[in-house]
């Protein structure tokens, strides 16, 4: 299925997902974090009605949507390499979890690929590590497809032909995944118990 397909949607619907385990997993000085805590309500949400949530779509996240597929191209020319594209991967062990990686590459490897503003792709091109919770989305996709490593890509096309394209491969991490699936595991727990609570209301 293609990824932002109404296929994919339903694929996805009411389970936690890749891009969103830094969001499960984030907490404050006090505890949990409210981004968790909305994760928690949009996944509720979508289980209750069976449609997507509506999630804010900012002007960089539409610029990064439309510039991946150019940025896969331009990674499998330099790369040498075929990319191949995949849809909603569901997690081999926890229920209502899974992952959209951009794409599968031989038998162990997957893509992720970003297309940042300007000044996020620089700092990457200078050496800045890699966003925590792009680690996690990698590790979670890993998790999910079973592959021992993820390309991170992050590709401007404002830039010159020599600095528009930035590869970092990162491995899989089994410490990391475990402590993850944990982590997910609870979370969906609660979202199980919260859509049930709601539920009953309908029947009282």
């Amino acid at each position: 299925m293609e990824q932002g397909s109404a296929e994919w949607l339903q694929a996805r619907l009411g389970k936690a997902t890749a891009s969103r385990i830094a969001d499960i997993i984030a907490k404050t000085k006090s505890g949990w974090s409210t981004s968790r805590e909305n994760y928690l309500a949009e996944l509720v949400v979508e289980r209750l009605t069976g449609v997507a949530y509506d999630s804010y779509v900012s002007t960089a996240m539409a610029w990064g949507t439309a510039t991946e597929p150019e940025a896969r191209a331009q990674y499998a020319f330099v790369a040498d390499i075929d990319v191949i594209e995949v849809g909603f991967v569901d997690h081999p062990r926890i229920p209502m979890s899974g992952a959209s990686p951009d794409g599968l590459i031989g038998t162990d490897g997957l893509l992720e690929v970003k297309a940042p503003q300007s000044a996020t792709h620089i700092a990457a091109l200078l050496g800045e590590p890699i966003a925590g919770k792009y680690i996690t989305q990698m590790q979670w996709q890993l998790a999910c497809t079973g592959r021992a490593w993820c390309d991170w890509v992050s590709y401007d096309p404002r830039m010159p032909d020599y600095a528009r394209l930035f590869i970092k491969r990162c491995h899989r991490d089994d410490k990391m995944i475990a402590d993850l699936e944990k982590a997910v595991e609870v979370f969906l727990a609660e979202v199980d118990d919260r859509t049930a609570q709601i539920r009953a209301l309908g029947h009282g």
